[in-house]
C-alpha cells in the first residue's frame, strides 16, 4: 500500500466588516479571542479533541481547561430587546 503524505490545510475565515467593527476588543486581542472561542465550542461539541483544541487556541492544556470551565455566555437582553421581540411577535 502506498502511504499518502498529508498536505497541511490552512483555512481562512472571513468575518464581515460589520461584525469585526462591532467586536468590543482591542485589535491585537481579536484573533486570539476568536481562536479560543472556536476551540472551546468545537471541543464542547466533541468535534475536536482536547489536544487539537489546545493547538487551535494556542494554549496549554491547563490554560485551555481554565477556558472550558469558565461560566459561559451570559445573556445580554435589555428591556428594549424585549419590546422589539414583542412587537415582532404581534406583527407590528
Amino acid at each position: 500500500m502506498e502511504s499518502k503524505e498529508q498536505v497541511p490545510l490552512t483555512l481562512h475565515l472571513d468575518i464581515p466588516e460589520s461584525v469585526a467593527a462591532s467586536l468590543k476588543l482591542p485589535d491585537p486581542e481579536v484573533e486570539p479571542c476568536l481562536r479560543s472561542e472556536l476551540a472551546v465550542a468545537l471541543y464542547a461539541q466533541g468535534i475536536l479533541s482536547i489536544g487539537k483544541a489546545c493547538d487551535l487556541a494556542g494554549s496549554s492544556r491547563y490554560a485551555f481547561a481554565d477556558l472550558v470551565t469558565r461560566p459561559r455566555h451570559p445573556r445580554h437582553y435589555a428591556d428594549a430587546d424585549l419590546t422589539l421581540d414583542l412587537e415582532y411577535a404581534r406583527g407590528q
